[in-house]
């Protein structure tokens, strides 16, 4: 039965205070369905590569970002840890949107298929491991932690999940902290363990109300930073010897953290974000969008016809459209012209 050993420290106990307090904030503002949705597809893109990233996938967040607008057809294993990231991550959100999940053993086995899709033999996806492994030390590549039996996982993991289900009432915060290190420590699947357990905790955090979700990317965190979370999330020894001794306090605070760094930038990004174009442009720069709108695009030329601005000033104002994500530039040199931006 899991009964783990962690303390209220002064410390974890003001971080849960910041952030109900954030949470709250944020809850009680309302935002255009425009600037949301940018903001969910920007969460989404950092997620995907962050967590890939924590795992030692070599994409930048550029290249990330091209592969998940553009979908190609033919992906190599680092862009499918992606595009699989992000469809996980798409699925959750769908599924908190519609309904109340508790990240039961069926639903963690899902993450996990979507997860490894295609890129682990069928019979490994979405199914707990049936043989013994070893967690290496990414810089040595020497054994630092050997889990539990494989003969003891889905004991261990049904304990787990009972155990969330029986403490709904306890902070949530403490809650998905204690889940996502013990997912960690029983390593209940061949690979994949940390971004199943990163999306599971994410539900925990949804579904108990921390609703910012899907503009929510607390896995760049993390990624900021990768060899202290390993520190802080793992365990180095034999799990049989070290069971008994384990404390989740120093997590929990470093779990707090990181969700402290999270809604304080997404605090800031609303808060950039809040000012709507009605209130920021000039009557010009609306007679832009209204012509795009009527007509399926505008050139230079024609917003030179109704707007009576000079070259160099409408170029500027082209500029800030396509800054405030409004409108993108096609074609080049004297074919140039500009249409509203596809979300």
């Amino acid at each position: 039965m899991f009964n783990p050993k962690y303390t209220i420290t002064p410390k974890l106990l003001e971080n849960i205070k910041q952030i109900t307090a954030l949470v709250t904030l944020l809850n009680s503002k309302k935002f255009s369905r425009t600037i949301l949705m940018r903001l969910e597809k920007a969460a989404q893109e950092f997620s995907a590569y962050s967590s890939t990233s924590i795992e030692g996938n070599p994409l930048p967040l550029t290249e990330v970002k091209k592969i998940l607008k553009n979908k190609p057809a033919h992906l190599r294993d680092s862009e499918k840890e992606v595009v699989n990231y992000n469809r996980a991550l798409q699925r959750l959100d769908s599924l908190i949107a519609d309904k109340n999940p508790t990240p039961d053993l069926k639903l963690i086995l899902k993450i996990h298929a979507d997860v490894m899709e295609g890129l682990a033999a069928k019979t490994r996806c979405g199914h707990l491991r049936a043989e013994p492994v070893f967690v290496n030390d990414p810089k040595t590549g020497k054994h630092v932690y050997l889990p539990p039996d494989h003969k003891d996982v889905r004991l261990l993991m049904e304990g787990l999940v009972r155990y969330v289900k029986k403490n709904q009432t306890a902070d949530p915060l403490i809650l998905a902290g204690l889940f996502h290190r013990q997912f960690v420590i029983i390593h209940p699947f061949i690979d994949g363990n940390g971004r199943t357990a990163r999306l599971a905790t994410k539900v925990i955090l949804a579904t108990m109300g921390i609703n910012t979700f899907p503009l929510f990317s607390f896995e760049n965190y993390y990624n900021q930073n990768v060899t202290r979370y390993f520190e802080k999330v793992g365990v180095f020894g034999d799990y049989y010897e070290l069971k008994d001794d384990i404390d989740f306090t120093s997590w929990l605070e470093y779990f707090t953290d990181g969700i402290i760094d999270e809604l304080l930038r997404v605090e800031k990004e609303l808060k950039t974000s809040a000012a709507t174009p009605d209130t920021t442009l000039k009557d010009y720069h609306l007679k832009m969008l209204r012509h795009i709108r009527e007509n399926g695009y505008i050139t230079d030329s024609d917003y030179a016809r109704f707007s009576n601005r000079a070259k160099a000033t409408r170029s500027l104002d082209f500029k800030k459209m396509i800054g405030m994500g409004l409108i993108e530039r096609l074609g080049k040199g004297k074919s140039t012209y500009y249409k509203i931006k596809d979300e």
